[in-house]
């Protein structure tokens, strides 16, 4: 019996590897590698990488004008997306609303998700012309597809029986997502949200390819001008407050986890 049942077990772990064999090497046949353009490829590779060093740090304080203009969008675009998702996210969630209005909800979701940012940013610079507002307007409704989707999971993994205690007492639709569903729900979301912040920011430097704003305006103007010393710059700036931003978003959800 106990032969029998490690065959069993060795089965089905060779059957999974054997399909992720199969399903890895399907992607690989699908991106057609040539690694003989890749090896012709390296001296091009090598003489763009030059062109980047070293960093011209005269560009340092536009650089700093155009990330505290990449910080001011990513928080305005990260709390209106916050605020907004949460009623979608309450809409969403199987264990507070009916099937048909929890279908509608998830549509939502998945279509806004679907879109990419840079079209979003395309959209928003089309109605209200290039810099900053297009940027956190698209920041904003991008939010939206991620939050709403973390925020209904959180709440889906809500006790039930605190969910049920307030059913039974006649509570209201609104009291059970009050009383029941946010004291649980509020330490997640909020790392959730601080996470999306420092998401966002990153974000916010690929809009400005489309003009929409922020540290990627200038970097991808320096770029079109093949002054890619002055683009190193705005790289390695963006960098260190990204990284430093990490660091106190990381510390803020440790401790939001510990409440």
């Amino acid at each position: 019996m106990k032969i029998t049942s490690r065959f069993k077990a060795w089965l089905k772990w060779l059957l999974i590897l054997g399909g992720l064999v199969l399903v890895y090497g399907w992607a690989l046949q699908g991106l057609k590698f040539n690694l003989e353009m890749l090896n012709e490829s390296v001296p091009y590779t090598i003489d763009f990488v030059s062109r980047l060093l070293p960093p011209d740090w005269s560009v340092t304080d536009v650089a700093v004008k155009a990330l505290i203009e990449t910080i001011q969008m990513s928080l305005w675009g990260t709390t209106i997306g916050a605020i907004l998702s949460i009623p979608i996210a309450l809409l969403s969630a199987h264990n507070l609303t009916p099937d048909w209005i929890r279908w509608i909800a998830n549509l939502v979701q998945n279509s806004v998700r679907s879109i990419p940012s840079i079209v979003l940013g395309l959209f928003f610079v089309s109605a209200t012309g290039l810099g900053a507002p297009a940027g956190t307007l698209a920041l904003g409704i991008y939010t939206i597809g991620y939050l709403a989707k973390f925020y209904q999971e959180a709440i889906e993994a809500v006790d039930p029986k605190s969910i049920e205690s307030l059913q039974v007492s006649g509570a209201s639709w609104v009291q059970i997502a009050q009383y029941g569903i946010f004291p649980q729900v509020l330490p997640i979301g909020l790392g959730y949200t601080l996470y999306m912040f420092e998401y966002n920011i990153r974000s916010a430097s690929v809009l400005g390819v489309v003009g929409a704003g922020g540290i990627g305006f200038e970097l991808v103007n320096y770029i079109r001008g093949f002054e890619y010393n002055k683009a190193t710059t705005m790289m390695l700036i963006l960098l260190i407050v990204v990284t430093v931003i990490d660091a106190i978003s990381s510390q803020l959800r440790r401790r939001l986890d510990s409440l």
